[in-house]
């Protein structure tokens, strides 16, 4: 019999992986981490949180995902505590790997792994770096944004680069959607990143830190509508907030969600936030250049409904202008 060659004689490496990750977008890729034939050896993520209207304390969707599959998992408070750390050390795993943990890691954590700890940030890197980079690409009114695959370093997002792909804006994509877009995305590269550092593969590119941009954390007092604003840049601001924590405004004393907004080509020639009388149940509103179309609202303790709806329930006299108070 022939003596086998060395590419059949040579099994592919299996690594014993730690998982770090916290909401939905992390478990998409936890669960596809988990089809692989790499070893979740641990799960790190949040403490359970209070939420719903009991506020009984709910375990993350990664937990959830790992108690299933029966794999250990860890909640510390913090990630610079001295048994959390002694315990990942115990484990040894050969590689760590980060999504939407939630908090910065310290290098005591970072230099545990044997190949280190690898991260799969929502923007095409260095665009786009921090907490909120899913709502903020649609906010800024980019076409296109993606997922990197990174190396964690001490600086936030700043880590080199493996690989990356790219998702695009259209004009019907929202938060919600261009977050389960980029979770897919983000299980893909993280599997296919994982295979080259097992084979020895990867190859890691710097940053053009002088190209950076930042998506700060989101503020719910951001979501309130600046009628003032081109109409196109309404109808990002719509879509960057929804469905949370949804983009408002005051009609009176009726704090109001907007929950989908077009722009038109009518020219504005009203005072901006100027709710207009229409020919069709719609609700038409004055921005800084143009006049937007909205067909679906949601009044402050009330369900969502058509704008033709609210208009019927709302007998006041047109035109008015919302967020007069401002």
């Amino acid at each position: 019999m022939p003596p086998k060659s060395e590419a059949s004689s040579s099994a592919p490496r299996t690594l014993d992986i730690v998982f770090m990750g916290t909401p939905v977008f992390a478990r998409v890729c936890l669960e596809a981490l988990l089809a692989t034939r790499h070893r979740v050896r641990a799960v790190v993520t949040q403490p359970d949180k209070p939420s719903g209207r009991g506020m009984k304390l709910r375990p993350s969707a990664v937990k959830q995902l790992a108690t299933e599959h029966g794999i250990q998992v860890f909640q510390p408070t913090s990630a610079k505590d001295p048994e959390f750390l002694s315990s990942m050390r115990t484990l040894a795993p050969d590689l760590a790997v980060v999504v939407a943990y939630g908090r910065m890691l310290p290098n005591a954590l970072i230099d545990t792994p044997t190949l280190g700890c690898i991260n799969a940030h929502a923007s095409l890197l260095p665009k786009l770096r921090g907490a909120a980079p899913i709502q903020r690409a649609i906010l800024e009114g980019y076409d296109a944004t993606g997922v990197t695959i990174m190396r964690i370093g001490e600086e936030m997002d700043a880590g080199d680069m493996l690989i990356e792909d790219g998702v695009a804006i259209d004009a019907d994509t929202d938060a919600a959607s261009l977050h389960d877009a980029l979770a897919e995305t983000a299980a893909r590269l993280l599997v296919e990143a994982v295979d080259l550092i097992a084979d020895d593969k990867a190859q890691f590119t710097q940053q053009d830190h002088g190209a950076a941009t930042f998506a700060p954390p989101l503020r719910n007092d951001e979501a309130r509508i600046d009628w003032n604003r081109p109409a196109r840049e309404i109808d990002w601001h719509v879509r960057g907030f929804r469905p949370r924590p949804g983009a408002f405004t005051f009609d009176g004393e009726t704090r109001l969600k907007i929950l989908d907004a077009q722009p038109t080509d009518r020219v504005a020639e009203q005072p901006a936030g100027t709710l207009l009388a229409s020919s069709r149940d719609e609700l038409h509103v004055a921005c800084a250049d143009h006049v937007v179309r909205i067909t679906r609202v949601q009044p402050e303790g009330k369900k969502a409904m058509p704008a033709a709806d609210y208009l019927r329930g709302r007998p006041d006299p047109l035109p008015r202008v919302l967020d007069a108070k401002r």
